[in-house]
This record gives structure tokens, sequence and C-alpha cells, in this order.
């Protein structure tokens, strides 16, 4: 393999989740892997047990620390890039410090966002502004109403081929992908899934990811290689597309 390839989806955090960068870096070395795309663990944004979560200081700070977390990362080391994960307090002056992209993330039966609050609308205006790409995992629900409400002002990135937003069969038959903004990363898909995603739209909106440590960065990159694209087709899927998203 001679292009440069990006994990477009790594968590790492060392506060309630024990990923520190060290380690992953042990991980992409080890697959030949060059940079990564890094967020926070869940566990370090929110409970996600509680779905009458209320935030309180703690939860702030320990948020707050997340982000920057790896954010001094990107700083410090060439191809890897900072998503700022959100929650309900919408910081927008956060989005100015030089996070690449957004992870947005709950599933059925976890904390919700304040889709109403106007902050969230402030915050998804300074999202558009900045051309921040934001990664979406919601309900199946949750992700139409709002790439219908973000309607192509900035990307929207599917994990999972969908997997976790509805199912990718229910959101490839409803016609999400159909919006040419709208992206999916492979992290935990199949060998089908992709490629019934790439007959039907081409290859400039897969991105390769892997979930670790749900998924090894290693493990993930076979499933692609091994499904003998071509050159172009997996050039754009292991790297071009993400750089292109992230203006790198």
């Amino acid at each position: 393999m001679s292009a440069k390839i990006i994990d477009s989806h790594m968590h790492c955090g060392i506060q309630n989740s024990d990923l520190p960068f060290e380690d992953i870096k042990r991980y992409l070395d080890a697959a030949e892997i060059q940079g990564a795309c890094l967020f926070a663990p869940v566990e370090d944004i929110y409970d996600r047990y509680d779905y009458d979560f209320k935030d309180n200081f703690a939860w702030i700070t320990c948020r707050q620390q997340a982000n920057e977390y790896v954010l001094d990362i990107q700083r410090t080391h060439e191809n890897f890039f900072a998503y700022y994960f959100v929650w309900n307090d919408f910081r927008k002056n956060e989005l100015t410090k030089g996070y690449k992209a957004i992870k947005w993330h709950r599933h059925e039966h976890e904390p919700v966002y304040h889709y109403d609050d106007p902050f969230c609308e402030t915050f998804l205006q300074e999202a558009y502004r900045l051309k921040l790409p934001i990664v979406l995992e919601e309900s199946f629900a949750n992700t139409g109403s709002f790439i219908r409400r973000v309607n192509g002002r900035t990307a929207v990135i599917i994990p999972h081929m969908g997997a976790l937003n509805g199912g990718f069969s229910a959101l490839f038959n409803s016609g999400v992908w159909d919006d040419e903004t709208v992206h999916a990363d492979t992290a935990l898909a199949s060998a089908r899934e992709i490629g019934q995603f790439l007959e039907r739209y081409g290859s400039r909106r897969i991105i390769f990811g892997s979930d670790f440590p749900f998924g090894t960065p290693g493990g993930e990159l076979q499933e692609v290689v091994g499904m003998n694209l071509r050159k172009e087709d997996f050039e754009n899927i292991v790297c071009n597309n993400i750089l292109r998203l992230l203006n790198v």
C-alpha cells in the first residue's frame, strides 16, 4: 500500500476510559497507518447510562479536558486531527480553537440533545461558518431531521455505514445518501454494505475508520484492502476523502 492512510474514527481519552494516545499510536504503527481523527470517548462527555442525566460542573470540566486532550495531540503530531465532541452546553466559541470537525453522538435510550435550544442553532451556525464536518450518530428519525436542518451547509458523516443510525438498509433505502454532502464511514461495516454504497454512489463519500477500541485499525483496514478496489477508489476511502473534508 503506497497511499497515506488515515483512520477517521478513533476514541481517545484518559479520564473515564483508558485510551491514551500512546496506545493508539502503537496500533496505528503496527498497521502502517499514518494518522487518525480522534474524538473523546462518550464516557468523558456525559453519563450515557442515565436517560435523565443532568449536567453539572464536574461533567463540564471533564468534557472540556477530554476535548482539549485530543486538541493537544493535533497540535503536536502531524496527521492527527481533533474533533470537538459537543453536548448540550453548545459552546460555540470552542470551535474556533482549531478543531477540524465535530462529533455529535447519542443512541436510543441515552440522554437527548436539546435540539430546540437556541444555543443549538447558534452552535450549528458557527459550524456552518467554519465549514466543520459533523460526525452524526443518532436515532434514525433524528438523523433525517438533522440532515434536513443542516441542508448541505456543512458535510455530515454517518459512522458505521449507518448501522447505529437505524441500520444501513434503512438509511440506504430512504435515500439519505442521495444528498452529496452526506458521507459514510466504514467502521465495523461489512464489505457487502461498503460495496453496495460504492455501486450506487462511487468512492468519493466513503471514509475509512476503525471505531477503536471497538475495532482495531489493522483489522478494519484489512477488510477494505480485501475488497481489491481500484487504486483510485482505495485512496479516496483511506485518505483523500477525509483530508478533503477537513480542508487539510
